[in-house]
Parts: structure tokens; sequence; C-alpha cells
């Protein structure tokens, strides 16, 4: 594409949010620029008034930097102000020198999740000023243009490969391995003076400086949403396996989710003050005022005992569960019932005698369009009902598989495993159990994947979800209530124990396209979770009172809800501010309320090594800092990835060699020799291997499909 083309269609390259096309995203890193005007600096790499996008392609960067810099040297154009004004001084102009960069400081720059803002912007790497002209001050205006647009480049470079170390979290000592260099050299020439590869001392320092910096312009404006949406913390536990019980702790509101600290908790008493205490200082850091729940990926006794001190000192937010684990504890009831636990012994004897023979995989590959049976996800405890959904789309071949010739010519076919694993995929009866689990429980697999995808707020949503599932399940087991009814109550012992929320009542209240349709309903549970959510959310009483009556209005489509009551396409935002502005305090608390998430921190995928890491002791100080700014910037670069739809998940082709589906713990681990009787090794099996048609994340099993939702709060 010529340049003038690129420059002639800004518009391609960004979003507007408003119809003054003040407000401009970019398309290529979700950043908000004031106008179009202000993308163009921000595409080209300029610096300014605005930061340079890290994730521009090469090309398009290239086209709009000299665009700019050649109206600065015609003079033909005020936008780029002084940048290459022969009075700039020799900093701006100048290369920096490979391998060379001031140590990063700790206790001068603070990541946002540590306390406290920069206090000294650290010195990019050492320059040779006399490296541009040998006539040092005779530079002309063109040559200094040339240099601007070579040290812009060379900056972006650089630091493009620091945001991968950073997203990675690789070592940064990598960038010393010969490897590293090779695969650079062979990339870009090993003749790149304008564009050096960054050392790891310049990944250290200026680099990961200037990424915190740019983060935290993220993070401020993430923040400056929480007002107006309200936001949740996410406490996302785990347990390590040195015993260390350690904790990140997010904060979700529909601009975004943010990283702010880590922190190790084993210590913490079992009568829940310290870790009040230590919630004290997240919620005085985020801002109560601004907090709407307080989300746990755990309901262990402990956790219990926390959520019920802190909303007893907290009047004004929640204690919630997150709602996918919830779900995977529904599945997880669902697996000890007799007949389920049954057909998943069952499957387990043909997924591991089959991925533990390369020969028999083999025979999988070319007799179906899967490369292996069994289907991991992040969700742990949903992986045996998506195993058992991928055998049952693939019976037939399955079943072909095992009377086929190159079966029948293969060891395996006489062996005992092999005769039992035959026999077992040609009984009928194991293909009607696994027929009846998977119609029970792949509906609330659904639902974990539709409210985990992205960042779009749910907690409106999930309670007409939890009863389209149900409705589901019951539909798909014939509407017979002896067969349908014991999921129903996993589903419900759950739920009434663990995940209702009177924040899921009212947000089901309060979502129009809800509440406007034929089929809404309303009981007790409804109007006392709503009633709840007003007395805990607004504590002034004469706003209480308004409420009541807005909502009346609500109830009864009069006024502008009349008109909204007909207009269920907008999103819930767009239907609040158009139909709730002569509403004020109901408007404020629907949008606080809609605007939640109503999952923890399992979705996003995070790196858990890094916050181990983090929180060991015994590390240099300024190494700890140091340390501490790579773990803010890679968890917030992850979070921004998901935030724009890049999401880290699990690769379904990277199996967990260990899982409990793939071998058999009990049995004595295979020598050498025993592996080299099969008739095909890991070479032959994986290597160049592809699918055609390969089915991907199987969803046409089940009939559950929700109610079409917003995309957006």
């Amino acid at each position: 594409m010529a340049s003038k083309d690129l420059w002639a269609k800004i518009q391609d390259h960004g979003t507007a949010l408003d119809e003054k096309k003040t407000r401009i995203r970019c398309n290529y890193c979700g950043k908000v620029v004031s106008g179009f005007s202000r993308l163009k600096y921000h595409l080209g790499g300029i610096r300014g008034n605005v930061v340079p996008c890290v994730q521009v392609p090469n090309n398009v960067m290239e086209v709009f930097r000299d665009e700019l810099l050649e109206k600065n040297t015609g003079n033909v154009s005020r936008e780029v102000g002084e940048l290459c004004s022969p009075n700039l001084p020799s900093r701006r102009n100048s290369l920096p020198r490979p391998n060379s960069a001031e140590p990063y400081h700790p206790g001068r720059t603070k990541t946002s999740g540590m306390g406290s803002e920069k206090r000294r912007k650290i010195a990019a790497p050492s320059e040779n000023h006399e490296s541009l002209s040998a006539s040092g001050t005779n530079m002309t205006l063109g040559s200094q243009s040339a240099a601007s647009n070579q040290c812009s480049s060379s900056r972006e470079f650089q630091k493009l490969i620091g945001r991968f170390f950073y997203e990675t979290g690789i070592d940064l000592d990598a960038a010393r391995c010969p490897s590293f260099q090779k695969m650079m050299n062979a990339k870009f020439g090993s003749e790149h003076t304008a564009y050096p590869i960054p050392s790891s001392e310049d990944l250290r320092g200026w680099i990961l400086q200037e990424s915190v910096e740019e983060m935290q312009q993220y993070v401020r404006e993430i923040k400056s949403s929480w007002m107006k949406t309200g936001c949740s913390i996410l406490l996302d536990g785990w347990e390590e396996l040195t015993g260390r019980k350690l904790l990140n702790v997010l904060v979700a509101c529909p601009k975004g989710t943010i990283y702010i600290r880590s922190a190790d908790i084993s210590g913490f008493d079992e009568e829940g003050s310290c870790m009040l205490e230590f919630l004290d200082d997240v919620l005085k850091e985020v801002d109560v005022q601004n907090v709407v729940q307080i989300i746990a990926n755990s309901k262990s006794s402990w956790m219990e005992t926390v959520g019920k001190l802190v909303m007893g000192k907290y009047k004004t937010l929640f204690w919630t569960v997150c709602a996918s684990y919830c779900l995977e504890l529904m599945l997880e009831k669902m697996g000890t019932m007799k007949k389920v636990k049954e057909t998943i012994d069952k499957a387990k004897t043909i997924t591991r005698f089959v991925h533990s023979h390369a020969t028999v995989l083999k025979l999988l590959r070319s007799h179906t369009s899967i490369k292996y049976l069994v289907r991991q996800s992040k969700f742990k405890l949903t992986e045996p009902f998506l195993t058992l959904e991928n055998m049952v789309s693939e019976q037939e071949n399955l079943q072909n598989m095992f009377l086929s010739s190159a079966w029948k010519a293969s060891r395996w076919a006489s062996s005992m495993e092999g005769k039992i694993v035959a026999d077992l995929v040609a009984d009928c009866s194991f293909w009607t159990g696994a027929e009846l689990v998977v119609k029970a429980t792949i509906p609330l697999v659904r639902v974990i994947d539709l409210i985990t995808k992205n960042n779009n707020p749910q907690l409106g949503n999930i309670y007409e979800i939890m009863d389209q599932a149900k409705e589901t399940i019951r539909e798909e087991l014939s509407d017979k209530e002896s067969t349908y009814m014991p999921f129903w109550k996993a589903i419900d012992d759950i739920w009434n124990g663990r995940l209702h929320s009177p924040l899921h009542a009212a947000g089901y209240f309060l979502n129009p396209k809800l509440f406007y349709v034929n089929d809404f309903y309303t009981d007790s549970e409804i109007t006392s979770g709503l009633l709840c959510c007003i007395v805990r959310l607004v504590e002034d009483p004469g706003c209480q009172d308004m409420i009541s009556l807005q909502i009346e209005e609500y109830r009864a489509a009069k006024g502008n809800f009349g008109q909204g009551s007909s207009d269920l396409q907008s999103s819930l935002e767009s239907w609040w501010f158009k139909y709730g502005s002569g509403y004020p305090q109901l408007q404020q608390l629907a949008i606080r309320i809609l605007s939640q998430t109503c999952t923890g921190g399992t979705k996003y995928n995070l790196k858990r090594s890094l916050a181990e890491k983090l929180l060991t002791t015994g590390r240099n100080p300024i190494e700890q800092e140091r340390l501490a700014a790579m773990v803010f910037v890679h968890y917030n670069l992850q979070l921004q990835n998901f935030n724009l739809g890049i999401a880290n998940d699990l690769a379904s082709e990277d199996i967990d060699p260990m899982d409990d589906w793939l071998v058999d713990r009990s049995q004595p681990v295979l020598t050498q020799r025993d592996q080299e009787r099969d008739e095909f090794t890991w070479k032959e099996l994986d290597c160049g291997y592809t699918i055609n048609g390969r089915v991907e994340g199987n969803s046409g099993y089940s009939k559950f499909h929700p109610k079409k939702e917003p995309h957006s709060i």
C-alpha cells in the first residue's frame, strides 16, 4: 500500500468512540487518544503528547513516521512542532550505544503495585553524540530528521524485544545466549547498526524503566474509570508445591483488569485477622468507595471467615465466590455419581491405552479428525467431560479404528489391554452412558467458557444463564425427572450454598434485556437480593428512598423506561445512560452492578512461577525491586492482552504427560526397551505431523446456547 493511501485512511487504524471523533481507540494496542491527529503520532512512534504504540506493524509505523517527519522538514505542517528543530538538544537526536545502559534504580521508581509513583525517570542508555555527524553542530535539518527517525526506530525495536521478554517471563540472561544472537542476526543481518540488539543490561535498565512507565500510564487509565463503573477485587490464590499459600490481587472493571500486588499469606492466622489487615491495605489503595465486591476463588472455611469479617467491617461492598470455581464444584459433585464415575473410569482406560502407545495414537490420527482423545483446559475439573465429549463426537470413527486391518495387524491387538480396550469401544452400553454424562455436564462447561472467555461483565447474566443451563440439561435428558433431577440437585446445592449472591439477583432484575421480555419472572429471592444491594451499595437513606420510587417506574416501564423497553439492542451501559438519565440514583446503581464480573482470576491463566519467585526471600534489595518491576509489567501485559481479546489459553495440543487421563500412575514406568518394542516413536508420530479439518474446541454436541447478551456493559 502506498504511503498516501495509508495516510488517507488513518481511520482504518483507529476506532472513533464518539460522534465528534475526539476519542479514538488504536486498533493495535487499544490505547485511547484524543483525535485522529494524535493517533498518527501514536502509530508513528513519535513521542510528545502521546505514548508510541508498541504493537503497530513496522510498515504502518514507518509510513506515518516518515509522513510526519517529511511534513516537518518541508515546513508545511505545524503538527510536529519542534521535534526536528536545529535547537533540539542532542540527546533527543542521538542513538543509544549497543550493550550500554544505566542500571535500573530500585527505590526511585516503584510500580503501582508497590505503593508509590515514580520519583525520578532513569536515563536512557549512554549515547555517543558525535556518532551522528562528523561536523557535530553543523548537522543539516535533513540529517537531524534522519537521525531522529533512526533513533526512534532503534529504540522501538529494542523495546519490542524487551516486551517479548517481559511478556513471556523469559530469563533476561537469554539475551546473551549465542542462539538468540544467531536468530536475530539471521532475521536482520549481522550488520544491524541501526537496530542494535538489546543486551541483558539494556533489558534490566532503560527498557524495563520505560516499560514500567508505559504500564503505569495504562494502569492509571484503567483506574480513572473506577469511580464511574465501580470495580471488583479478585483474590487469585494457590498453594505452592512447598506448601506456601500465595495470592495475586487483581482489580477488574469493564475497561480492563490490572494486577496490583502479590502476597505470601502462609503465616496468616486462622481467625482471619491478618488477612483482614492485608485487605485493609488493598481497599485503601483501590479506595473502598470504588469497590462493589471482593471475589475469592475458594470457599474454604478460612476464606468464609474472612468474608464475614470483611462484610462486617465494610458495609458498602459484597464478598462473593468465583462463579467458574463454583461451576467446577458442580461438575466435581456430578463426577462422584455412581454412573458418571463408572463411565469416566472406562473412558480413562481407553485414553490411557491410546496415549501410551505411538502406534495406536498414530491410528487415532489417521481414523479421526483429532490429534488427542484427551481435551485439556485451564479449568481442570472440566477436562473429564470435555474428553468424553471428544470421544462421543468420534464414536463411529473410534469403532472403525478398532475394526481396521491396521489395528488387527498391530502387536497391540493381541495384547490383553488391547483386547479390553477394543471390547470397551465396541460396547454400546459404554457409549450410552457417555452420551448421558455429556448431555448432563457439557451445558455447565459451556457456561464456564461463556463467562470466562473475555472481559465482558457477566454479573447481570449469570442468574439467567444458570437457569438456561438447567433447562438444557432437562431437555437433553428427555424431560425424565428421575434422570435429570440428581444433576439439578448438584447444581442447586452449590448455587444455594456457595455461589448465589444478592448481586446476581439485582443484576438479573436491572438487566433490561432480561427484564423487558415475556418470560421474565421475579420471586422473593430476586426482590430481597435487590433490596440488599440498595442497602449495602447506597449509604444515603434519602437516596435509597429515591431508588425505591424509581424502581417502580422501571418496573412499570413508565417515562423514558417505556421507550427503552422496546429498544433492547443497545449495550447495557448505553441503555442506562440513554433511558436512565431521568433517574440518576437508580442509573448509577444499575451501572455499578452491571459493570462487574462474576469470575475470579483463574480465567487469565497467569504464570504463577513469577509471583513465587518474587515472594522468595533472601534476594538483594536492588534485584528484588527490579524483579517486582518485571512482575508488574509481565502480569499487566498478560492482562492487557486478555483485555484486547488475545487470550493466554492453554494450547489444546500441549497436554500434560502426567495427566491422570494419559497415564496410570499405579503401573511401573516403561523401560527404554519396552518403548522400543512399539512400531513408532515420538519422532515418527509428531515430526511434521498435521491434521486436515482438525476439530478444535468441539462445541457442537450440546444444545446449550445462551441468549444473546451484550458484549460490553
